[in-house]
């Protein structure tokens, strides 16, 4: 059983209540408190040791990841983050000076973005250090961004470039909170996610959940530079598009829109985020399932992303 067939498991029971507008499947659970203009995100996430960093990686850069990973998610909502409760797991014989140096990253991040650390809880854990994070954010209730709403007939965008994220990137991305509001704004996506496990696999959850299918245009994918110098490395069997597609933890955008809004979206976003690329890479097609377009022609995707306890 991998982790998606296990979250799909145990939603099937779990207790709710009339404030819940979105649970369990999406980016984050949307509630409504009553306020009348907005309503509240609510997210969790950990990283893990030798999981989703190393001994060897420098603290303040798992703090940083820590928490910029639960940004990601608020954005792939088109939200605002606001504050964030804190689970530190730690083995019995510990480095304070390390564990301080984690909370410098956390903080000085969650201090760009005017995010309060309002508490938390420590535990021991003797196979060594875990952050879980609990993080709330807002939304205005006309701006939230589902999964689910991805029609037949939209353009898919993906921002940044994609794959090599294990050379460095996955410790110091930039969560894309300003251009997802800026879009939601501006642009109404019918459907977001952040890609935390590559293209190939979160696509397919903005599939599943509007029940629709995909074809990607290989050559629009936009492979960045690491991931293609990885592909030449000695003994190297990813090539670039693969890489592109499942290496995960870019924490880009990947959103649809209608396709009359592409070229205007296109030269918005230009003018609006120079220094950030937008790439087109496909359409949403009526069925299931993603096929791919190449110089070879158009054949099933069967490439995934990562699933855990696979």
């Amino acid at each position: 059983m991998n982790e998606f067939e296990l979250i799909g498991r145990l939603a099937k029971s779990l207790p709710t209540n009339e404030t819940v507008v979105v649970g369990a499947g999406d980016d984050c659970a949307v509630i409504d408190l009553g306020l009348p203009d907005r309503l509240i995100l609510f997210k969790a996430d950990a990283v893990v040791e030798n999981i989703h960093f190393t001994a060897e990686t420098p603290p303040e850069k798992i703090g940083y990841k820590a928490l910029a990973r639960c940004l990601s998610d608020v954005a792939a909502m088109a939200g605002a983050p606001n504050a964030a409760l804190i689970t530190l797991g730690l083995p019995k014989k510990f480095d304070a000076a390390r564990v301080e140096k984690i909370y410098a990253g956390l903080n000085a991040l969650a201090r760009a973005h005017n995010v309060a650390i309002a508490g938390g809880e420590t535990t021991t854990n003797p196979e060594g250090i875990f952050i879980s994070i609990a993080l709330l954010g807002t939304v205005a209730r006309d701006k939230c961004v589902l999964r689910s709403g991805a029609k037949v007939g939209d353009a898919i965008f993906v921002t940044g470039e994609l794959g090599g994220s294990i050379e460095g990137r996955h410790l110091d991305f930039e969560p894309r909170l300003t251009e997802a509001r800026w879009l939601a704004e501006n642009f109404r996506p019918h459907a977001m996610i952040d890609l935390s496990d590559g293209l190939a696999g979160d696509l397919r959850h903005i599939l599943k959940a509007s029940h629709v299918g995909a074809e990607l245009l290989g050559r629009a994918i936009p492979i960045s530079r690491t991931a293609k110098l990885a592909s030449k490395a000695e003994g190297s069997a990813k090539p670039p598009l693969l890489a592109a597609l499942t290496d995960g933890e870019d924490f880009e955008l990947l959103f649809t829109v209608a396709s009359r809004e592409s070229v205007p979206l296109l030269d918005a976003w230009k003018a609006q985020f120079p220094t950030l690329k937008l790439s087109c890479i496909g359409k949403i097609i009526a069925g299931e399932g993603i096929t791919i377009r190449d110089k070879d022609g158009v054949r099933p995707l069967t490439a995934h992303g990562h699933v855990h306890f696979t």
